[in-house]
């Protein structure tokens, strides 16, 4: 049985979009005008997959990850209250608002209805259930325990999206606050300041320094301040590829580790991540080399990914997983103590676990305490420039009046 994306008119003709699943596109418009659904357009997964139609939404790309974390959470609810897999799947199927989510896990039911593992049917969709996520629902399915693997994958998605969320909020304030200031200096300078100063074309008088430097910043921001957009835009161009190649990402990335305040935040973030994925499929039941080649790949930095995967051929060897990431340098003492620590007294991940929540609240202290400063800081910074505008403007009137008088 197939997977059909349609498009169509209801019975009072408004336009109407969904999936669903027959044997053949015959079969399909068949069920729709049993349910009083006019289809306009019908494709299959493999034709949208192939180029052969337009499909009327993105099969991949509109499924968000807090939407990825519901759907884990009431799959485990279904397969805790008893249900079997594909019972959970169909009821779950059957509650789903998001067309793109509905499509998505109807292809994996009907995976496993053909006799297919549950995660080898969700590692179809990479975009959406990365390797982590089939991974922990492979040991899930070979323990007999997937209600509650599925149940700790979405307490760590939740996690990871309340992380990312609160340094988002955090981090808009400021961002917006300094566009704004941006934007009103532009305006100043480029539209204000001119039409001030245009008296000082007619006065027979040298002007200070600080208005000949306000009047050639002016001045060149109106001549030129499309070439300054234009180069700005080159330049992220050109940034983008370069962090697109290997080479450049990882120059990125270790110069991203080196910045002040911004680059300890950015490890702390990558540490809590590491720890937190690697204690949450040890406690899965995935194997500590599986779960490190796993967690290198979801530490977001390809400098700890490479540390990360040394540390892998050293433990291969018969060497701890202590040793190699302290010798690296990268993982303050902290993390290295409390991982050797767990390793000797065999709670690895409940010291891993401690170590995620500990650098959890770290990342939210110092985050609050970089907004909290970044917001006077801005403030003050904008009222000095400004205030150096307007003296620019009204030193030489003050020059002029002397004069008179």
């Amino acid at each position: 049985m197939a997977v059909f994306a349609y498009k169509g008119l209801d019975g009072r003709g408004k336009n109407t979009s969904g999936v669903i699943d027959a044997d053949n596109p015959r079969q399909a418009r068949a069920k729709l005008r049993q349910t009083g659904i006019f289809p306009t357009d019908l494709a299959s997964e493999k034709e949208r997959a192939s180029g052969l139609s337009r499909p009327a939404f993105s099969f991949s790309q509109r499924i968000s990850p807090a939407e990825v974390a519901i759907m884990t959470r009431q799959l485990s609810t279904l397969l805790g209250a008893g249900l079997s897999l594909m019972e959970a799947l169909a009821a779950l199927i059957e509650q789903c608002e998001n067309a793109a989510a509905k499509t998505v896990w109807t292809d994996i039911r009907e995976n496993v209805k053909e006799g297919g593992a549950f995660a080898e049917a969700l590692s179809r969709h990479p975009k959406i259930f990365p390797i982590l996520y089939s991974q922990m629902v492979r040991a899930g399915e070979a323990s007999g325990t997937l209600d509650a693997i599925l149940d700790r994958l979405a307490d760590y998605l939740e996690k990871q999206i309340r992380l990312r969320n609160k340094v988002f909020s955090m981090m808009t304030y400021p961002i917006l606050m300094m566009t704004v200031s941006l934007l009103i200096l532009l305006f100043l300078i480029s539209y204000v300041v001119p039409k001030v100063t245009a008296i000082f074309e007619d006065l027979n008088h040298a002007l200070p320094l600080p208005t000949i430097i306000l009047l050639n910043i002016s001045g060149f921001i109106q001549n030129y301040g499309w070439l300054m957009l234009v180069g700005i835009a080159l330049a992220l161009l050109l940034f983008r590829r370069h962090i697109a190649k290997p080479h450049g990402r990882e120059q990125f990335d270790r110069f991203a580790l080196q910045v002040p305040l911004l680059g300890r935040v950015a490890k702390m973030v990558a540490i809590s991540r590491f720890t937190n994925t690697l204690a949450t499929l040890l406690s899965s039941g995935v194997q500590l080399l599986s779960a490190l080649e796993i967690v290198q790949k979801v530490v977001g930095n390809t400098v700890l990914e490479k540390t990360i995967q040394e540390a892998r051929g050293n433990i291969r060897e018969g060497d701890s997983i202590a040793d190699p990431l302290k010798r690296s340098g990268l993982f303050p003492p902290l993390v290295t103590h409390m991982i050797a620590i767990g390793e000797k007294s065999g709670e690895l991940e409940r010291m891993l676990q401690k170590v995620s929540e500990a650098y959890d609240n770290e990342v939210e202290t110092v985050v609050t305490g970089i907004t909290s400063l970044l917001g006077p800081i801005m403030i003050l910074g904008m009222g000095f420039v400004i205030l150096c505008i307007v003296l620019a403007i009204l030193l030489p009137i003050f020059e002029v009046s002397q004069i008179v008088g």
